[in-house]
């Protein structure tokens, strides 16, 4: 059950920050671009498993997307606004794929289960 709810969860903060992007009136080509910029962070698994995990799991935690997003919003800062519901839409697809945060074992386990 707690597996189950952590997909949905995800399907939920999918559907939530793309809709209020779009919502925002952001361009679709913007989102689509910055949906899978998050994966980026793959390329620290060139420096090893534990780099990788590192790396990855910094950008594919809640906290940063969530400030920025705030203090995006507090000072008027549509750009920051924007990118951080790419970047939760993304964190949202991640979990609701079942691809989550790493262990350092080459990225064969994840806080959902073994890969």
């Amino acid at each position: 059950m707690p597996r189950t709810l952590l997909h949905v969860e995800g399907g939920a903060l999918l559907l939530a920050a793309t809709a209020a992007y779009f919502r925002l009136g952001h361009p679709w080509w913007l989102y689509l671009l910055l949906l899978i910029a998050p994966d980026l962070s793959l390329l620290g698994y060139a420096a090893g498993p534990r780099v990788g995990a590192v790396a990855y799991n910094l950008v594919h935690t809640m906290v940063a997307p969530i400030i920025v997003l705030v203090a995006g919003w507090w000072v008027g800062s549509a750009g920051a606004v924007a990118v951080c519901l790419v970047w939760l839409a993304h964190l949202g697809m991640d979990r609701m794929l079942g691809l989550g945060l790493k262990y350092p074992d080459a990225g064969k386990s994840t806080h959902f289960d073994r890969l």
